[in-house]
């Protein structure tokens, strides 16, 4: 009999053991990644030299990568530029042409495929000179293809009820079936959803909810987890001099958020959980995309082979430099157990 009960406790312990192995960060709020060399830099700009890239969104659509991010230059502080290609080993040779939409400042953009109207959105940060005083907002262009750059519509603002008490910033648009929210952050650690039926976007917003607050910073950008009524939204926030990542779930859009990885030292992605192979470019993790598994509004992405192009810089390269001088660079964090090869799809 004592036998039986020390055989049966030990496939009790190796089974729980088993368990714990092969849980998904979904339940842990685990995440280990790894990242090789820097992939995209600032293209080489003699009348207007270009010191970072940040910002990006990306979709695979039509056999290539699309990507928008905002440059940092000499001339103009902020644009959004747009390069395509079919691999990243050689995203960085890639075409760079700069958006035409606004002569003012722009930035921060994230772009998707608007199944119910058939066109894209580049929804983006910027400043609207013809108000008094002048005003700083959600934007959206629109376009019929996503790789032709002049198609892009100039710039026009969502109707969004600015929050009294913060500087609000970098806006995210995401559907469900039934209705479209626009997230964003604001500078006291609050994020923020406004919404409105997917028959009337990018019309009608509701007044803007606060619908989590902590030590957060900007660059929120919610997913769902595909196969799963599940979503995830990750935050920037700092660390020091140094950016990272959290993470938080809910079941629904306009649902509560539950901390998942929320600590620098149980963060989403940071330089405490990155393994950097080669030459070690970047001590920050900040401003990024999660790779999507399509390019609609609905933003679904694979829980189980999550990929992050993110922008990086080091601590010696911004050394003695302010924020807005900072060389960001591009780079793709992947999970630490190989999962793919990232040459295509």
């Amino acid at each position: 009999m004592v036998r039986r009960i020390v055989l049966l406790l030990g496939v009790l312990l190796m089974s729980n053991r088993v368990r714990a192995a092969e849980a998904e960060w979904w339940e842990t709020g685990v995440f280990a990644w790894k990242t090789g060399s820097a992939l995209v830099w600032p293209a080489e700009r003699v009348a207007d030299p270009c010191h970072a890239i940040k910002d990006p969104t990306v979709v695979f659509f039509g056999g290539k990568w699309h990507v928008f991010c905002t440059i940092r230059s000499k001339l103009r502080t902020h644009q959004i530029e747009y390069l395509a290609f079919e691999d990243w080993g050689k995203a960085n040779g890639a075409k760079r042409e700069v958006l035409k939409v606004t002569e003012g400042y722009y930035c921060a953009p994230q772009v998707f495929y608007f199944e119910p109207q058939k066109k894209w959105y580049l929804v983006y940060q910027a400043t609207d000179k013809s108000r008094t005083p002048e005003w700083f907002g959600p934007a959206y262009s629109t376009n019929e293809d996503v790789g032709k750059v002049e198609g892009w519509t100039k710039t026009a603002f969502f109707e969004v009820k600015q929050p009294a008490d913060n500087w609000w910033i970098d806006f995210w648009v995401i559907c469900d079936e039934a209705k479209a929210y626009l997230f964003y952050t604001a500078l006291n650690g609050t994020m923020w959803r406004a919404e409105t039926n997917l028959s009337e976007f990018p019309r009608r917003w509701s007044e803007p909810v606060k619908c989590l607050q902590g030590d957060i910073f900007e660059a929120s950008h919610t997913y769902r987890l595909k196969g799963m009524q599940k979503y995830l939204t990750m935050v920037e926030a700092k660390d020091g001099g140094r950016r990272y990542y959290k993470a938080y779930v809910a079941e629904r859009l306009d649902g509560q958020w539950k901390e998942l990885a929320g600590t620098s030292q149980k963060p989403f992605a940071s330089r405490a959980n990155v393994n950097q192979t080669g030459v070690k470019w970047t001590d920050s993790i900040s401003h990024g995309e999660l790779i999507r598994d399509g390019y609609d509004q609905r933003l679904e992405v694979d829980g189980r082979r999550l990929r992050f192009l993110f922008q990086g810089v080091s601590d010696e390269a911004k050394a003695g430099k302010g924020y807005g001088d900072n060389p960001w660079r591009l780079g793709i964090l992947e999970e630490a157990e190989e999962r793919g090869a990232l040459g295509g799809r």
